[in-house]
């Protein structure tokens, strides 16, 4: 906390001699602001002692023995003077005087501190984590080796000591917070409790050579020589006997015994004070639009109406006798659509899907990223509940960007489960170009080369799923059912998140409209409509993001007839990285693509 206050002062008094100089240095020859964006390299650094775990998610490894309670009240305040100090700095600009680049970092950067500091006004804090994200799993994946959290030195080792230790007085705190929820009636639903604790219990164990934290000392690197590998197993062992286990057991025993008798009956956001002011909000954060939840709720409406539509052409086409419910359940269980036997073919088929669609990749995008990339099996102790994801190279490229693929059961993963789609949206060119590009760009400022925005970033590997047939995928109707399936989906969403927050739809009704609606199992539709529960407004992020692109891809093909050019239409959108939806719009058009 000293070196973030001590950096804070530095950056006022920083801050304080730019301010003067602002005013008159507005670059009316349009060249790039080097006093803005110095400001913004500040931003950037001082967001990195502030938010630790984030550097470590970036390759900075500079603070990766740090680990804040990001959100006590104190830790809060000090965030609010940080965005609020950087909205000053910031609104001296005259934008209309800034080259391109420059504005489009000063729109997105203003919408950032402003909505930052809104979103401090709300007690999100008394729910310190859920059931889907949270630090205590996070814990475990940067612990167990396979994380972000490197282990290539002695110091790595070290520096993981440090915030594995830590994590006990985080779960102290949490515990706290958790109470002050309790008495202010801020709780998570009693049917989110009920998975987060065995979760928790899942770390617990009598013998610590068993535990996920220990797994780094038993693959120590060359790097890490006899002496340092005696003393870090045996620093590992007490740690996490006399911390880590008992920060997992403390939680537990909370959750079982205080937390999950005060949770909510209810489903959504509308039973929570100010419920109804805080989901506008999250829907004005994740849409980075002003649409409202109305207006959202009937595009679902359609979108769910015209993707079933075609569904029922495909079914059509494939010969099938039946309605579409049955339909569903034939592609669930027939057995032609479940042919592997291990793991390993199914990693194999998505390498086969990503070696058919190199070919015409070329077409489509004149610029590829250069950070490499795999295709993993999530690990075991994470699998269960886990959805396939991306995890972001690391800047310097000695992390890949990595798909990661949950494989429970090999010989159950069902090939019409829209294989293909989801390829094109986790992987490429979904959002391993775009995060990729966007990082290896060194025309943009730091913070918005790792920025994201879920209504940009979502909403291009919902679109990039739309690609599938332009890209040599979906020549099997049954894929393309599966490709479908995932666009309903993301329609559903749109109809089920605002239903669930402003209470006119109960968690067992949104998971019956999913299931009536796609081929999903009661399962999965269970974790999904969790998901949103915990989640409020992330899941509209997808469609609405897609659809904006789409949008503007038929705008200017529609302008420029036969000088369009899908690969530059592309390559404009992705350049200039995440960014707000109406920023996007705004700004993607000044470059004549």
């Amino acid at each position: 906390m000293r070196k973030i206050a001590y950096l804070g002062l530095v950056l006022l008094v920083l801050g304080a001699g730019m301010g003067c100089q602002l005013m008159s240095r507005n670059n009316p020859t349009k060249e790039t602001n080097k006093e803005l964006n110095a400001m913004f390299s500040q931003y950037y650094e001082e967001r990195m002692h502030l938010f630790p775990l984030e550097a470590t998610s970036s390759g900075d490894n500079r603070f990766n023995q740090s680990l804040p309670v990001e959100f006590t009240d104190s830790y809060r305040d000090t965030l609010r003077d940080f965005y609020k100090r950087y909205l000053a700095f910031v609104s001296h600009y005259e934008p209309d005087k800034l080259n391109r680049n420059d504005k489009i970092s000063y729109d997105i950067f203003k919408r950032e501190m402003e909505m930052s500091i809104e979103g401090l006004s709300f007690h999100d804090n008394y729910i310190p984590f859920n059931q889907f994200t949270g630090l205590p799993l996070t814990m475990g994946q940067l612990g167990s080796g396979s994380g972000n959290q490197p282990f290539k030195t002695a110091k790595d080792y070290d520096n993981w000591l440090q915030r594995m230790t830590a994590f006990s007085a985080w779960a102290d705190s949490a515990i706290v917070y958790f109470r002050k929820g309790m008495a202010a009636g801020y709780v998570l639903p009693q049917s989110i409790v009920v998975k987060i604790i065995p979760q928790l219990n899942a770390m617990l164990t009598d013998t610590v050579e068993k535990s996920l934290f220990f797994t780094p000392v038993t693959t120590f690197p060359d790097s890490v020589g006899a002496a340092d590998r005696s003393r870090l197993t045996t620093a590992f062992k007490t740690c996490i006997r006399q911390y880590t286990i008992p920060a997992y057991s403390r939680l537990a025993s909370f959750m079982q015994q205080e937390y999950l008798p005060k949770a909510s009956k209810a489903s959504g956001l509308s039973a929570l004070p100010d419920g109804d002011k805080v989901y506008k909000y999250l829907v004005r954060f994740w849409t980075t639009t002003n649409r409202s939840p109305e207006e959202i709720y009937k595009t679902g409406l359609a979108e769910v109406a015209r993707i079933g539509a075609a569904m029922d052409s495909i079914k059509t086409a494939t010969g099938f006798n039946g309605d579409r419910k049955a339909f569903f359940e034939f592609l669930k269980n027939d057995p032609r659509f479940t042919p592997y036997k291990t793991p390993e073919e199914v990693l194999t088929a998505f390498r086969n899907i990503q070696a058919r669609i190199e070919p015409n990749l070329k077409k489509m995008f004149g610029v590829k990223p250069r950070s490499p990339f795999e295709i993993r099996q999530t690990e075991a102790f994470r699998a269960a509940s886990a959805s396939a994801e991306y995890n972001p190279p690391s800047e310097d490229g000695s992390r890949p960007g990595i798909f990661y693929v949950p494989i429970l059961d090999a010989t159950k993963f069902n090939v019409t489960s829209g294989m293909e789609s989801l390829f094109l949206h986790e992987a490429i060119p979904g959002h391993h170009y775009q995060i990729s590009l966007q990082q290896e760009n060194k025309d943009l400022p730091k913070f918005r080369r790792f920025c994201w925005y879920g209504a940009y970033g979502e909403g291009w590997a919902l679109y990039c799923e739309s690609l599938g047939k332009e890209l040599g995928l979906y020549t099997d109707p049954y894929q393309y059912m599966g490709a479908l399936g995932d666009e309903m989906h993301r329609a559903i969403r749109l109809v089920v998140d605002v239903s669930l927050h402003t209470g006119t739809m109960t968690r067992e009704q949104a998971i019956a409209y999913m299931m009536e609606n796609e081929a999903i199992s009661e399962q999965g539709a269970t974790a999904e409509i969790e998901r949103y529960m915990v989640l409020p407004g992330q899941a509209l992020s997808y469609k609405i993001g897609a659809l904006k692109i789409r949008s503007l891809r038929d705008k200017f093909s529609k302008e420029q007839g036969n000088a369009f050019s899908l690969a530059a239409f592309h390559d404009n959108l992705l350049k200039d990285g995440c960014m707000p939806l109406e920023v996007l719009e705004q700004n993607i058009g000044k470059n004549g693509k």
